[in-house]
């Protein structure tokens, strides 16, 4: 008993006609017949009585036909997951560092949700069809689709003094130990905010993730987005409503790119959702 003989049987049984169902199968009315003969002459039973115009269904074959309508979903089933296997095209995203966790598992998530045809390979830094980090990160040929925004925040050890405080004024950050990343992005735009204690750092860092490092270690505090200070053990975060900094990640792709299906494909799906809430300190931007 075979896929193709399940197949003729189902269509035999709901057409109740030998005719009608070999038009719906493609195929000759003898091929359906001998296919049912067969069928019949395995299982030992007779499942369709002929009548001058149409076919009679027996016991049997109103026992078979669910069991035969599971097996057929069930094979139909399989083939597609194989054919969705070989016909998964491989995009490669690069993951910038500094880039939080969450957002990047919002983002999988994300792809996951839209059943895409596609088969990601993750890479670390700058590589890939197309990389996932914040806008400054951009090559200067690049485009850029915003997916988060999000604010810097004060990142202090938990023993800290100002960890208790209900509010950081603009003179307790004259009294900070900051540590700084003087080769990233932001340490211009921050340089304002560490005032004349720039001149003097508690520790200088490579990434904002090593940075968070010496917070938790209580060797000083540090401006850092918000989702990577986020549930990070023995580190509060303070927003500074009078410093509003902001950081936007997304995907950074060269146009070329778009020449590939399965990139704009991807692109296309991220735009359609961009605007949904995805966590409590960062938000896929409308922007």
């Amino acid at each position: 008993m075979d896929y193709r003989q399940l197949k003729s049987f189902i269509a035999v049984f709901e057409a109740r006609n030998i005719t009608s169902a070999a038009r719906r199968l493609f195929l000759t009315q003898p091929a359906l017949s001998a296919t049912i003969k067969s069928l019949e002459e395995e299982l030992g039973v007779v499942l369709f009585e002929r009548l001058p115009r149409g076919v009679e269904v027996t016991a049997d074959a109103r026992v078979l036909y669910p069991q035969a309508r599971r097996m057929v979903a069930e094979a139909d089933t399989l083939a597609q997951s194989f054919r969705k296997e070989r016909n998964r095209q491989q995009v490669v995203i690069g993951v910038e560092a500094d880039t939080a966790p969450g957002q990047v598992d919002c983002l999988l998530r994300t792809i996951q949700r839209s059943d895409c045809p596609l088969l990601i390979t993750l890479e670390p830094d700058c590589t890939g069809d197309i990389r996932f980090g914040s806008e400054e990160q951009r090559c200067e040929d690049e485009l850029f689709l915003p997916l988060f925004t999000e604010p810097y925040v004060l990142a202090l050890p938990a023993s800290h003094p100002l960890a208790e405080a209900a509010r950081v004024s603009q003179e307790d950050l004259h009294s900070i130990d900051w540590i700084q990343c003087p080769q990233h992005d932001s340490h211009q735009r921050l340089l304002p905010l560490y005032g004349a204690r720039a001149a003097t750092p508690a520790a200088n860092a490579g990434t904002l993730t090593l940075a968070l490092l010496l917070v938790q270690a209580g060797i000083g505090a540090a401006m850092v987005p918000a989702s990577l200070a986020a549930d990070r053990p023995g580190v509060i975060s303070r927003v500074l409503p009078e410093h509003p900094l902001i950081r936007r990640t997304g995907i950074c792709y060269a146009a070329q790119t778009l020449a590939m299906p399965q990139v704009a494909w991807l692109l296309d799906q991220m735009r359609a959702v961009r605007s949904e809430p995805v966590a409590a300190e960062s938000t896929l931007t409308a922007g």
